[in-house]
């Protein structure tokens, strides 16, 4: 039917895709020998281009079970062999989500630049060292590339750039050596949690160290720590770092138990409460996925609560998400674009769950999953018998369902219940690892209990 309407190449795209999603090589290259246009297409609003799919990675790819699970090294051995297009965002998006085994299958292949950080990344100490004496490298590239080298756990290269930043920043020394020792300063960027934030915008090594100890603190629940740090550190509240109380806030969204460090930094008055308009966030639609409405009174503080049916029906208030229907019942949503998801910068920017344009159902499944996430069940209720579709593939970043989302949320039994009480069907499985909810319990969350709750719960309904 594609090939009788002419869109047959559109076909052939979805298909490639899907054929790099399996990690299906023979499909994949019968598509490439019958489209070999695909080698050279860059992409559209809908699907990237096939060598940043095979590349890209959804989250932080270091180590090879995590580049395993994010990529498709296979795919793209094969897409470089059959001479695909590489674009240079390819490989600095390869940089960013440390996928080491990707890095150097483009090494072998000749496609890297002999740039510094490309260098410190594969852990090319000499090369390092040559294009140090080549090139005369201020602080900030210095900096930024001994960050890149903690990020690779390149320790050996780490100090030699830190010692070189030094040179030109004795100060900085001298700030290191009051406090700790050199090796020490470099560890702590190495280990896990210390680089969870943007350290390009940091404003020097010291004051990411600095900044790397709050989110460490964070991480931790160390209240003591996070407040004597702000305290100490009172550059942290002011305007120069709103991307970083803004960079607190959003992280809190994931975690209840971080409420009462969010609420130190307010009562620390810090620029963002003051900044008008305040910084883009969807850090209140972040806060309902994630069921930490505790933190919502803080949000208010910063971000209007937005005035359409998901946010109505997370916060439970029946009346509002009944103004969006007409008389007849069905929905009355007026511009889509005012409604989450279109409203958010990142699905206005990623196609996450491959829904698409937006449409009403793709509002009434984000509607009624924040309301089963929050306990609303009348409310979810009411979306259910009104068009919500209570098998939507809604997951936070890629397909699934709501039950997989539920998996990993603290006290979630009951919103679990609703939905199995509602006839969710327990079969669906997720995008990338192709496992049910039980699954994700079991091997995600390491939870054996809920596991064997969600199959007792499948197999007694049957």
């Amino acid at each position: 039917m594609s090939k009788r309407l002419g869109n047959d190449f559109q076909s052939a795209v979805t298909e490639a895709h899907r054929a790099i999603h399996t990690n299906d090589l023979a499909w994949l290259k019968k598509l490439l020998d019958e489209y070999p246009a695909l080698l050279s297409w860059e992409g559209d609003d809908r699907h990237q281009s096939l060598l940043k799919m095979a590349t890209g990675a959804y989250g932080d790819a270091f180590g090879a079970e995590r580049e395993h699970w994010f990529t498709r090294a296979a795919s793209a051995e094969l897409l470089l062999e059959k001479r695909a297009v590489v674009q240079p965002e390819v490989a600095e998006g390869i940089l960013r989500s440390r996928a080491v085994g990707l890095l150097h299958l483009f090494e072998r292949k000749g496609l890297l630049p002999r740039t510094l950080m490309f260098r410190v990344a594969l852990g090319q100490l000499d090369a390092v060292r040559a294009l140090l004496a080549e090139h005369s490298y201020d602080v900030t590239a210095l900096s930024d590339a001994c960050m890149c080298a903690c990020r690779y756990e390149q320790e050996a290269i780490a100090s030699l750039l830190l010692e070189r930043t030094i040179a030109l920043d004795p100060a900085l020394g001298k700030r290191i050596d009051e406090t700790t020792d050199r090796l020490a300063f470099v560890t702590f960027f190495i280990e896990k949690q210390s680089l969870d934030f943007d350290h390009t915008r940091a404003g020097g090594l010291w004051r990411a160290f600095v900044i790397g100890h709050v989110v460490r603190s964070l991480h931790d629940l160390d209240l003591a720590a996070f407040v004597n740090m702000l305290q100490r550190e009172r550059w942290l509240l002011g305007d120069d770092y709103i991307w970083f109380q803004h960079d607190l806030i959003g992280k809190a969204t994931l975690d209840r138990q971080r409420v009462p460090l969010i609420r130190a930094l307010f009562d620390r008055d810090p620029a963002i409460l003051h900044r008008r308009p305040p910084p883009v966030s969807e850090a209140i639609a972040s806060a309902l996925t994630y069921s930490v409405t505790d933190l919502i009174p803080l949000l208010t503080r910063i971000w209007p609560m937005p005035d359409d049916l998901p946010h109505a029906s997370g916060m439970g208030e029946l009346a509002r998400v009944q103004k969006w229907f007409d008389a007849s019942g069905a929905p009355a949503l007026g511009d889509l674009s005012k409604h989450y998801p279109s409203t958010s910068p990142h699905w206005q920017q990623h196609d996450d769950l491959r829904w698409g344009p937006r449409t009403v159902q793709h509002v009434l499944d984000f509607a009624l999953a924040f309301a089963v996430i929050n306990r609303h069940f009348e409310v979810a209720d009411f979306l259910l018998a009104h068009g919500a579709n209570i098998n939507t593939n809604w997951n936070s970043h890629e397909p699934a369902s709501i039950l997989h989302h539920l998996v990993f949320l603290p006290d979630s039994y009951p919103s679990m219940q609703y939905l199995i009480d509602r006839g969710i069907d327990m079969n669906i499985v997720d995008y990338r690892w192709n496992s049910n909810a039980a699954g994700w319990a079991r091997y995600g969350n390491n939870d054996e209990t809920m596991a064997k709750w969600l199959e007792a719960a499948a197999t007694a309904r049957s």
